[in-house]
């Protein structure tokens, strides 16, 4: 008896005929195709948003930051230089961060006015490389803001708009409740208007950062200009530091703030996202665990398929077991019926997957038009896109797992008919 007559019996059984085996193994290859397919874009969606987001906060945000436990930083010319000394450090700017009203001919929006230092930030931030329109040009009173923002706004390069400041509303405050309770060193509405007097300024560039909420809340001035704004008279919210390895800055945070004798607070980048990222991993594994269900079932199908062959193909089983047919002939026999419909299945899963990868943004924007709803609103996801990103690795575990279910799967069935007795087979038919 040839050795692959195991193989040969197997093809047989599956070629397709208008049988409920037939319907079954169907319903079987489309089971695993349908749990790969899902595994390949649910996990390359989440591991390109993780890599996407980590880029764009490193492209944006500095690896860690320096800042007064309270209040501001005052003589932090001293700080920067010890800073700048500390292994590991390749670059420093000075910042100083907060909320702002923007006003432009009346209409008003509340942003996050950041001052930088131009040539040091540049050394900190990618800043050069989001610049959609206009120039990155901070010289004198202008200012930068995303588009987003700026859509919003309804303002365009070349425009002028007000920064007011939040101490320019507390002293509005202060004055009117003075004013209320006729107290005689309230100032005149003239004089309100000249103390509260906000900055104008000339937007000469919008950048897009790909994250919704820099390009929808980010407006970037110079130093002297947020100092301003603020009331300040040289100090500083804090110092940003760009070190040689991210992963390394997040880990050397505890030292060097001990080097600073903890008087100033270190931040890294994954501090000021944590909970995003964290988010996104528990997302990450609880999906992946959800959708292997969707191969587990798949697998049952695989042993419902071979359990009804078994049953319906007994007579010939007993045949083949009487004409020589060993156990292990017959268990293969099984085995390579499920290992071929796992097969089939993960190389159609893993194809239509690829596919929808590529084209998930064109699908994006069909489902959207179909179903009259945003798919992957950028206001939650913060993405203009659906970013994605296949890792080998990733795959080829999707893809081995889910064969080794298969292959589980049918051995139990497989077991069953190699006990099958060939005697007892042929005296029931």
């Amino acid at each position: 008896m040839s050795q692959h007559f195991s193989l040969f019996l197997a093809l047989r059984y599956l070629k397709p005929k208008r049988t409920f085996v037939s319907v079954i193994t169907v319903i079987s290859v489309l089971g695993v195709a349908v749990g790969v397919w899902a595994l390949i874009v649910v996990l390359s969606v989440m591991t390109g948003f993780d890599h996407e987001l980590r880029r764009k906060v490193l492209g944006f945000e500095a690896h860690l930051t320096v800042s007064a436990r309270s209040g501001v930083i005052k003589e932090w010319e001293s700080v920067r230089e010890a800073l700048d000394k500390t292994p590991g450090v390749t670059a420093s700017s000075p910042f100083v961060m907060g909320p702002a009203l923007l006003d432009f001919e009346d209409h008003f929006l509340a942003v996050k006015l950041r001052g930088i230092n131009l040539e040091s930030e540049s050394r900190i931030a990618n800043l050069h490389e989001f610049v959609k329109t206009g120039a990155l040009d901070l010289d004198g009173d202008k200012c930068i803001m995303g588009t987003e923002l700026a859509a919003s706004l309804g303002v365009v390069v070349g425009d002028k708009v007000l920064v007011h400041g939040p101490g320019n509303l507390q002293e509005v405050m202060t004055q009117l409740k003075k004013a209320e309770k006729k107290d005689p060193t309230a100032k005149s509405i003239g004089d309100i208007r000249q103390l509260v007097q906000p900055v104008e300024l000339e937007i000469t560039g919008l950048f897009e950062t790909g994250r919704y909420q820099y390009d929808s809340e980010f407006v970037l001035v110079p130093l002297h200009v947020a100092q301003e704004v603020y009331g300040f008279r040289g100090e500083i919210h804090g110092i940003t530091l760009r070190t040689r390895d991210p992963e390394w800055a997040h880990g050397f945070r505890g030292e060097l703030e001990d080097q600073l004798g903890g008087k100033l607070a270190v931040t890294s980048w994954i501090d000021q996202n944590r909970q995003l990222f964290d988010a996104i991993a528990v997302e990450r594994g609880t999906m992946a665990v959800i959708l292997f269900l969707i191969v587990g079932v798949a697998a049952f199908a695989i042993m419902n398929t071979l359990i009804t062959v078994t049953v319906q193909k007994r007579k010939e089983i007993g045949i083949i077991k009487a004409l020589g047919a060993s156990q292990w002939q017959i268990i293969r026999l099984f085995l390579y019926q499920g290992a071929m419909v796992g097969l089939l299945g993960i190389l159609v899963g893993f194809g239509t997957g690829l596919v929808t990868i590529f084209y998930r943004n064109e699908f994006r924007a069909l489902l959207s038009h179909v179903l009259g709803i945003e798919i992957f609103p950028k206001g939650i996801y913060q993405f203009a896109s659906i970013p994605a990103e296949i890792v080998p690795y990733d795959m080829a575990f999707i893809c081995i797992a889910s064969f080794i279910a298969c292959m589980v799967a049918g051995l139990l069935p497989a077991v069953f008919a190699a006990r099958l007795d060939p005697v007892k087979a042929l005296r029931e038919e």
